[in-house]
């Protein structure tokens, strides 16, 4: 029996999505710091949408915190987050009868801070997440014990996502996922990714490699850098 399904279905009657076996590893954990390494198409979003559901189901009066890199990110996790829950509401939030609250929010200092008591803190896609938005975050979590999850694929060697995963301590629980661990993703379609990407970048987009891109001519936070100063990738590449 799938322990998370079994806990969702009691509380959700007619649920009818089962976790696989990988997303039933990280749903059934009861670890308050969860770091998910997995593939592109995982299904990370839906991993962090259920976990957020069943938290704020068995948990009144809690609140969650479903963090993403972009707006739509966002948005399309709040409404997973209402798929589950079987309730319908605008905006990036959800509130059930039990006062408890699911809230998403693209990762940006000004609309993450201000939340405290923070049951369950997710962000998704946390390699894509700023530095500055990480620090910013961690205090909701200073008072009630709250969990913390960060779910993503890899984006170099660089961050706070590849640096709690690789000198993080034995504070986090780490899951890895590789897509030829995934049901979902088909051999063949991955002999094609694999030939069009090429090695390191197929290594890092579906087998959880933290690949330093040396060999990129411009790095991704050079361009955001440049960007952050009102160079554009125009000017950057004449």
């Amino acid at each position: 029996m799938n322990q998370f399904f079994a806990k969702l279905g009691d509380l959700v009657p007619g649920a009818d999505f089962v976790p696989d076996d990988a997303q039933a590893r990280v749903l059934n954990s009861d670890a308050r710091r969860v770091l998910l390494c997995c593939s592109r198409q995982f299904g990370k979003s839906t991993t962090a949408a259920l976990l957020a559901a069943r938290t704020a189901l068995a948990k009144p009066k809690s609140v969650v915190v479903c963090v993403s890199p972009t707006l739509r990110q966002s948005g399309e996790l709040i409404r997973k987050v209402r798929e589950f829950l079987g309730v319908k509401s605008a905006g990036l939030h959800v509130e059930l009868p039990n006062g408890s609250r699911v809230l998403a929010a693209p990762a940006r200092q000004g609309t993450v801070r201000g939340y405290s008591a923070v049951s369950l803190l997710i962000v998704d896609e946390a390699a894509q997440v700023d530095e500055d938005v990480y620090r910013a975050v961690r205090p909701m979590l200073a008072v009630g014990g709250g969990r913390l999850m960060l779910l993503s694929t890899p984006f170099g060697q660089r961050g706070f996502f590849w640096r709690e995963w690789s000198t993080g301590g034995e504070g986090w629980l780490r899951i890895e996922v590789k897509a030829t661990e995934c049901g979902r993703i088909p051999a063949e379609f991955l002999e094609e990714e694999r030939a069009a990407m090429g090695e390191e970048w197929f290594a890092q987009e579906y087998l959880c490699s933290f690949v330093g891109m040396e060999n990129a001519v411009f790095r991704a936070e050079w361009i955001a850098a440049a960007e952050a100063r009102g160079l554009s990738q125009r000017r950057l590449f004449v």
